[in-house]
């Protein structure tokens, strides 16, 4: 067993609990369809990295049967628990750090095309650093790793605004620990940021992970927007 743990953020894909900042245009179920083309996408790329224990922490505790259900040979179920994100994300690097392993990265579920060259940029960087992160375009993070339990990185973030990383990037130096920055990367969260996912599935960035999920869902389903139409509207043909 690797003693590098690569860990998911997941959410189980409910109506109304997943992507709601793309509610409206889309509908509350196919929101909550795209969002689970992201998480198998997500899990399709970690299975295939090299060298690493995978695994899924996952919310609500009461999901655990449909994780179970699309859980991939070899990862390890962990239930989510704590208020907020930053409480969630602690609770779990101390559980595994517990476990014995010597490095963990955490990834979001909102990257679907996050090339997968980053998550291993991150581990080798734990080897000089005590802390990574993968910033995002908005001011979050799609990558947070450390080698070993700094639940003070979670603590005091302004969670859910442009703010995350550079706070996250302040408690780190005035905690006197080092961190080292990945290349910048977005996640899905807004239909601007769909729409850029859907141009760049099109024409695939150099490096990025295929995620046929996502891809299926926004092309062969026919998940499409007409540039020719003033509306928003974002147009599903079975």
């Amino acid at each position: 067993m690797s003693m590098d743990a690569v860990v998911v953020m997941a959410k189980a894909p409910r109506p109304n609990k997943v992507k709601t900042r793309l509610i409206p245009p889309l509908d509350p179920e196919t929101a909550s369809r795209l969002y689970c083309c992201f998480l198998l996408d997500k899990l399709e790329q970690v299975k295939d990295l090299d060298g690493i224990s995978p695994m899924i922490a996952y919310t609500p505790p009461e999901s655990a049967d449909f994780f179970k259900s699309i859980q991939p040979a070899g990862f390890t179920l962990i239930p989510q628990n704590g208020g907020n994100l930053g409480e969630r994300q602690a609770n779990i690097s101390g559980y595994i750090f517990k476990q014995g392993f010597e490095k963990v990265v955490i990834l979001d579920s909102d990257s679907p095309n996050l090339p997968s060259q980053y998550i291993y940029d991150s581990l080798r960087g734990l080897d000089e650093a005590d802390a990574v992160i993968g910033p995002c375009l908005d001011g979050g993070y799609y990558l947070i790793g450390f080698n070993s339990h700094m639940p003070e990185l979670f603590q005091g973030i302004p969670w859910s605004t442009s703010r995350v990383t550079k706070f996250t990037l302040e408690k780190a130096v005035n905690c006197g620990k080092t961190i080292s920055l990945l290349n910048e990367w977005y996640d899905v969260d807004t239909w601007e940021d769909l729409l850029r996912l859907k141009n760049d599935l099109e024409r695939p960035l150099h490096g990025s992970y295929f995620c046929k999920n996502t891809y299926q869902m926004i092309f062969i389903k026919k998940m499409v927007r007409d540039p020719n139409e003033n509306s928003n509207n974002l147009n599903i043909l079975e």
